[in-house]
Order: structure tokens, then sequence, then C-alpha cells
């Protein structure tokens, strides 16, 4: 079933069919969609089908304002829901990998037109094969970072060098990783949690997934060139394809600095965030899917009131648990707009690469507490690569719980905008911005590397 968005149909002389296959979780759509929306807006002839269940559908479908050439096409539930993926999620990377396959290409087979193209999240590796098989070229998008995806593809390196298996990280954890091409010295500690801990189940479908990208036509990068620039060159020398970095992949031509309005259908949240001051709000999100313990949200609670910082706390649980008067709690907010209002002056996050990015490009200095997968990895470029925030707790093998006292200091701290150090943070962060902002400008290297993209797709095509 197809869905079509709201207005009448695209005009266009030839138009061009793109199948947009996102792997389902929140963390994989978004970056999905919004590089969905970069590309009809670049080109109105595009047709942009994107393919999701029938619960993702009822998800999106609410939230979503589409442009007119983007269109929806639903598989049937089948794979576990949403709601309930965290309690088996190896079961659930299990189904994705062997039950969406044939509802995917019985879509592709109904639609009216060939695609000009595929593209799919790298952790869906079967799609590869379904294009091959069409003649339908095939771009691999990554949604993690660069760096992420260069020591996944290079596994056999640890291997080599005896940093893995891990069989003991309170011995191997400081063990210093200087040798995967274009990416900086990092410890195993740092290294994405599959790799020793949690995710370790489901850490040969990512390295199959990885090794599928080969079969790919393209490989796009949700990523910004100049941050990572050793890592993107190491791997264009590595694939005889074109690899592209086109950017954050948000949908950056919709934001302003200045997201405050008068407008009176404006969420509450954001008239709120209107009355306070410049750079005093610390916005807190500890992500959608994954969280830390309760004894630790218990301490982290207690220590942010006891700062007396005013707060914007994005959490399903209950407002009363952490509502002193002097903050905000909303189970949802449009994160973007909430981080690029001038009265927010830091952000407490989980370090997921959405948020890590969106958090650049607002100029938003940042306190790390990952948990796990490329989160750890994520929260170390920020704080040792990026210089662009601090850690909420340093990372050990064994794992601890931050007490409210160092959590109620370290508030105060971050949150001091002309101290010396909190000067010297914030022109880091903002020379950060600096460089994302002109990278997704006209004439950047994330803008052009999206041009290059639909170009290249065309000549593949032979068109």
């Amino acid at each position: 079933m197809e869905l079509t968005s709201a207005n009448s149909q695209v005009e266009a002389s030839t138009p061009h069919r793109v199948v947009a296959m996102p792997f389902p979780g929140r963390g994989h759509i978004n970056p999905m969609m919004n590089l969905c929306m970069l590309l009809a807006s670049k080109q109105p002839h595009f047709l942009i089908t994107f393919i999701v269940t029938e619960e993702w559908l009822a998800f999106l479908s609410s939230q979503t304002e589409l442009p007119t050439n983007i269109s929806f096409s639903t598989i049937p539930n089948v794979i576990p829901s949403e709601l309930v993926r965290a309690a088996d999620h190896p079961g659930f990377v299990e189904a994705t990998l062997t039950n969406m396959e044939e509802p995917v290409e019985q879509v592709i087979d109904g639609l009216d037109s060939r695609p000009v193209v595929i593209i799919y999240d790298v952790f869906l590796g079967w799609v590869p094969g379904v294009g091959n098989r069409r003649n339908i070229p095939v771009a691999s998008l990554w949604p993690m970072s660069a760096t992420v995806f260069s020591i996944f593809k290079h596994t056999h390196l640890l291997v080599q060098n005896g940093h893995f298996p891990v069989t003991d990280l309170s011995e191997q954890g400081e063990d210093v990783v200087d040798y995967i091409p274009g990416v900086r010295s990092t410890r195993i500690l740092d290294l994405p949690s599959p790799y020793y801990g949690r995710g370790l189940p489901i850490l040969h479908r990512v390295l199959e997934a990885v090794s599928l990208v080969q079969k790919a036509q393209f490989l796009l990068f949700t990523s910004v060139y100049e941050l990572e620039q050793k890592v993107i060159d190491a791997l264009r020398d590595e694939y005889s394809m074109p690899v592209y970095a086109i950017g954050p992949a948000i949908p950056y031509f919709k934001i302003k600095d200045n997201c405050s309005t008068n407008d009176e259908n404006v969420p509450h949240y954001i008239k709120w965030l209107d009355s306070q001051p410049h750079d005093s709000v610390l916005y807190i999100s500890q992500g959608s899917f994954l969280s830390v313990s309760s004894d630790q949200l218990d301490e982290i609670v207690a220590g942010v009131l006891h700062s007396g910082v005013s707060y914007l706390w994005v959490t399903k649980m209950e407002a009363s648990r952490i509502n002193s008067g002097k903050g905000l709690v909303v189970p949802w907010c449009d994160q973007l707009r909430v981080l690029c209002h001038p009265s927010v002056g830091g952000f407490w996050s989980h370090c997921g690469w959405n948020s890590t990015k969106e958090g650049v490009f607002a100029g938003v200095p940042i306190l790390t507490l990952p948990i796990m997968w490329d989160q750890i990895p994520n929260s170390k470029i920020i704080v040792e690569d990026w210089k662009s925030g601090w850690r909420v707790k340093e990372r050990t093998a064994n794992e601890t719980i931050t007490k409210r006292d160092e959590i109620e200091r370290l508030v105060k701290r971050f949150m001091e905008s002309d101290s010396i150090e909190g000067k010297i943070l914030r022109k880091r962060v903002g020379e950060c911005k600096e460089i994302v902002r002109q990278a997704t400008a006209e004439g950047g290297t994330s803008n052009n590397s999206i041009d290059a993209f639909i170009d290249n797709m065309f000549q593949t095509n032979g068109n």
C-alpha cells in the first residue's frame, strides 16, 4: 500500500523514483528521512518512496510533514514491535535480517517506475542483493560516525594486534588502539561496546553488514568531512565506489539560529525557553531507546536539582519526580529547535550520533553520558577530539555510580559560561559549529557531496 503525502502530484517532466529503506528504529529512520527531505528539496522531480512497517507508518504519519514528492509505502509488521524490541534486541535484529526482505521486494516490484537508486541503512545487509538482482544501483547509508564504521570495517586489525576478543576489560581496557586507518588513537574502553559488552551477541551481524557494503555502488556518511577528514579520506582510498560525507543529514534549511517566536501556536516548551535568560538552560535528553540504571538516575535527578540550574528535561518518567520549579519536564520535543534556542547553554546527552550532530550544528557544549554501542566512541570524539564537551564520569572497566554531589558540582561548572574553562569550551564549540554551518551551506563540502551523489546517480543510470 502506498500513501501519498498531501497536496497535488509533483509537477515534473521526467520524474525519477528513489527508494529509501531505513532500519526500523528511530535513530535510523530520522537520518534517512532527513536525507530524503534534502534530496526532495534539491530535486523536485524525484519521487521518493520511503518503506516502513505498518506500525512505523502509524508512528510517523502523525509527526512528519512531508514534501509532496515523498510518500510512504508499507510492509506488514513482520518484526517485533518497536514498543518491546529492547527486551530482546538480538532477536529483533535477526527478524530485520530474515523477515523483511521478501515483503520489501514485493513493494519495489510493484512500483510504477524503476528506481534510479535504493538508499538503504547499512544494518539491512540484504538490500544490496535486492538491488543487484534487479540492476538497480544501491547506496549504503551509515547512520553512525565514519570513525565507528572504520573501526568495524577493520576488526581484523584488532584481532591481529591482540585487542579482540577482549578477555579481561579491567586489564585490557586502557590498551591503546592506534593503527586503524584515519582513526585517532583510542582506548579499548572507548571502542563500541559490542567488542566487549552490551551488543556483543550481534557483533557478527554488524561486521557482516559492513562487509556487504562493498556490493553497493555508493557509500554515504551522515558526517561532516572536515570533522572526520582523515578517516573519510582513508575509506575513500579503500573503496572503489564513491564515498560521500553528506553532512549531518538534518533538515538544516529549515532551522534558524533564533528559534523563539511569538506565534500563539508555538509549543509550550519554546514559550518557556523564550522566558529564560541567554545560555541559562541545560537541555537533558538520554535518548529514546536505552537508559541509565535506576540508581544512577536517582543520583542524576538529585544532582541536577541541587545545582539550581534551569533545565528542560525530555523524559517519559513522571514529571513530579524531577520538577523542582527551576525547570520544565516534557515527554518529547523538537530537539534541534530546542538546541538552537538562544537560552539553551548546555546539552546533557547519551551521545547518539543524531544527537551529537545536532548538538554540534547548534553550537551547544555537550555533557556526555554514553550507555552503549557507538555512544561510547562518540563521547570520546566529543570530549577528546573535538573538545566540544565534558564527560559526566570517566569511563572505567567497572561500572560505577556517579554521586549527586559530583553531578551538582559538574553541572554548576559546566553552565558557567563566563569562567575561563567555560569560555575555552564555548570558543571551541563555536568553531565546530562554524565548520558544520560552512559545510552545509551553498558551496560547502556537505552540500557539494549531495549534489555529486545526485549527479553520479544519474550517470550510473545512463541519464
